[in-house]
């Protein structure tokens, strides 16, 4: 008979366990092993335990979930002095806010063909796995065979092609729209990579160049390559992924700010060339997400200018909340809806 007053586990929230009498100490004890504390996981407090393993890259474990929880049963509990048990959080006024869910609709994008790059992880998965399960063919594109082939295996009811390859690659793009055939009804560019906050006095050529490459060069390449059919159908939708760099300079270094107000202008002056046409080109410019793009502080001027900016950041959130956007504008729902670069930040623009 399990001996936990608290019911906590691994669906249990991380604010809840930091919170709870029992699993706190257990928790913070463990955090402590690795350098780390409850407040390092301040921006990911709503999130379930269990999603914690999924999104760290291995630095967080179901076998330590499992043991968090098993300790707990057992009465194990640290005893926390005073300098060790974290003050008591300020209350914001009002109920908590309601855990957003995804609603699936139903044949949102049955006939249709979407080619969906970055589709291995982060927003370009949860964005593919919401097109798919709204009926549409995905044609799946990520540099990474092993992760398309896991997100290929979780959806084996979906109409998925996978294709591996490097948006870069001229040779790959022509696969990419081989794989989609003659129509191609949607293009979600949404594989990009940061750069390591440098300002642009410490920029190195290979750290701009390659952040120009992807996020830029492939980009432009998918569109250029998915046009000719959109303008011979006479319909279309084009969804690149910005950020709240294209915006604002305080979010990243010079390279990756630099790129996402290319991909923007690329959007916007795509959108007035085509939108006559028949086809709309849109941005969705992502605040904070719990993606596996990692960001690196290379300068100490960088690192000590966007950590400030950083104190006003919302909550990240997780891909599926920004597929929601994406999906949104590559659907017939955003038919009113060209050469917008829109926010999905939390609020952060507004700040």
């Amino acid at each position: 008979m399990s001996n936990n007053p608290s019911n906590l586990s691994g669906e249990s929230t991380i604010s809840t366990w930091l919170a709870d009498p029992a699993g706190g100490p257990v928790f913070r004890a463990m955090l402590a092993q690795g350098g780390q504390d409850g407040e390092s996981l301040r921006p990911v407090s709503k999130m379930a335990l269990n999603r914690l393993v999924q999104v760290s890259q291995g630095a967080f474990t179901q076998e330590m979930v499992d043991g968090l929880v098993l300790r707990v049963e057992a009465g194990d509990i640290p005893v926390e002095t005073a300098a060790q048990t974290p003050a008591a959080p300020v209350e914001a006024s009002g109920p908590e806010t309601p855990p957003w869910v995804e609603k699936v609709t139903t044949g949102r994008f049955s006939g249709k063909t979407i080619i969906i790059t970055g589709a291995g992880s982060g927003i370009g998965r949860a964005t593919a796995s919401r097109v798919a399960r709204e009926g549409g063919r995905v044609i799946a594109v990520d540099i990474s065979a092993e992760r398309l082939a896991d997100f290929a295996a979780s959806l084996p009811e979906g109409n998925i092609v996978t294709v591996y390859g490097d948006i870069t690659d001229d040779a790959a793009v022509a696969a990419i729209v081989e794989a989609a055939g003659e129509r191609i009804d949607g293009l979600a560019n949404i594989a990009g990579i940061m750069d390591n906050m440098t300002p642009v006095h410490e920029v190195a050529d290979d750290v701009w160049n390659r952040v120009f490459n992807i996020n830029v060069n492939g980009t432009m390449k998918l569109m250029r390559a998915v046009v000719p059919a959109m303008l011979a159908q006479a319909q279309g939708s084009i969804v690149n992924v910005a950020s709240e760099a294209a915006l604002r300079g305080s979010a990243a270094g010079a390279a990756y700010t630099a790129s996402k107000h290319a991909v923007a202008g690329l959007t916007k002056s795509s959108a007035f060339m085509y939108g006559p046409s028949g086809i709309r080109v849109n941005a969705v410019a992502p605040g904070p997400v719990i993606t596996n793009i990692e960001a690196k502080f290379d300068s100490e001027l960088g690192a000590s200018r966007v950590r400030r900016a950083m104190a006003v950041l919302p909550d990240p959130v997780e891909g599926d909340a920004l597929a929601a956007s994406i999906t949104f504008l590559l659907s017939d729902d955003g038919v009113n809806v060209n050469g917008v670069i829109l926010p999905s930040d939390g609020g952060w623009s507004a700040a």
